[in-house]
């Protein structure tokens, strides 16, 4: 069994053009992500899927029914924070208000513990470990923001692949990691859990590697899709770098078909079900 995870946010929330678009202008962009995350809740409907999503505060507090939507469909609600700022461009103060506040719009929504927090853009790096000891401090059982690559923006190249307990880096905490997947090749992690990788990467690789994962080191993988990457039609950014353009707009077209062999070839449920199966 493996851990279904999608981030809700809506596509001008990225960190890519975070050098364009500045949050508080993010009213005047078209939301999408109600949307394309219905679009999503279907898809799992048809596959009789449950899945964890990582929730904005952002997002729940102007779409409220769309969180309540996700839980009456039965999948977890998990926190994504509230802005999308990356951790490291928070003080340990503004990141315990934001995980604390995001926490509390959910569970008022939903009337469940939000036990998961995913970082925006993956942030939990070396230089922020102390967030996670606030994550446990503030009622959260687990993170999954921990990726082991190497990245211009994110990584733990050395972090465990699998999940593991958070003492794992000398932080005083119960909290578990359940690290974005990778596969093990040459002395390398190459990045296999979904998003860009997913689009960029042939199917048929993707699924051996998955594969592999299950049945050769016989652990469970976490996936991970944004709804907005299901869009093709969404409104085109412009003034952004190619690397940026190419990070956020490659294979869109591509995506729902490939999500929809993935969830055939595969075994999914809630991040909380997965950990619980597996400690």
């Amino acid at each position: 069994m493996n851990a279904l995870t999608i981030d809700v946010e809506d596509y001008f929330q990225v960190e890519a053009f975070a050098s364009v678009i500045d949050p508080q202008n993010w009213k005047d962009y078209p939301s999408r992500v109600g949307l394309n995350t219905k679009k999503i809740l279907d898809i799992l409907d048809e596959s009789q899927t449950k899945a964890t999503f990582f929730c904005l505060g952002w997002v729940a507090e102007r779409q409220p029914h769309l969180i309540k939507e996700i839980a009456a469909r039965g999948h977890e609600i998990a926190s994504h924070g509230y802005d999308h700022q990356p951790v490291y461009r928070k003080s340990p103060q503004t990141f315990r208000a934001d995980v604390k506040e995001t926490k509390q719009i959910l569970e008022d929504l939903t009337g469940k513990p939000v036990s998961g927090y995913r970082a925006p853009t993956y942030s939990i790096t070396k230089k922020t470990l102390w967030a996670l000891e606030i994550l446990a401090e503030e009622g959260y059982r687990y993170d999954s923001s921990i990726f082991p690559i190497k990245h211009d923006l994110y990584g733990i190249p050395d972090a465990p692949r699998f999940p593991f307990n958070i003492n794992t880096f000398h932080v005083k905490t119960k909290l578990i990691e359940f690290p974005l997947t990778t596969l093990r090749i040459l002395n390398l992690n190459i990045p296999i859990a979904g998003g860009g990788y997913f689009r960029l990467f042939p199917y048929t690789f993707i699924k051996k590697a998955l594969r592999h994962i299950n049945n050769k080191e016989k652990q469970p993988f976490i996936f991970y899709l944004h709804p907005w990457e299901l869009d093709p039609n969404q409104p085109r950014i412009n003034h952004i770098s190619w690397r940026s353009r190419f990070r956020h707009y490659v294979n869109l077209d591509k995506t729902e078909g490939k999500f929809r062999k993935l969830l055939s070839d595969f075994r999914f449920s809630t991040v909380l079900e997965v950990l619980s199966i597996k400690f």
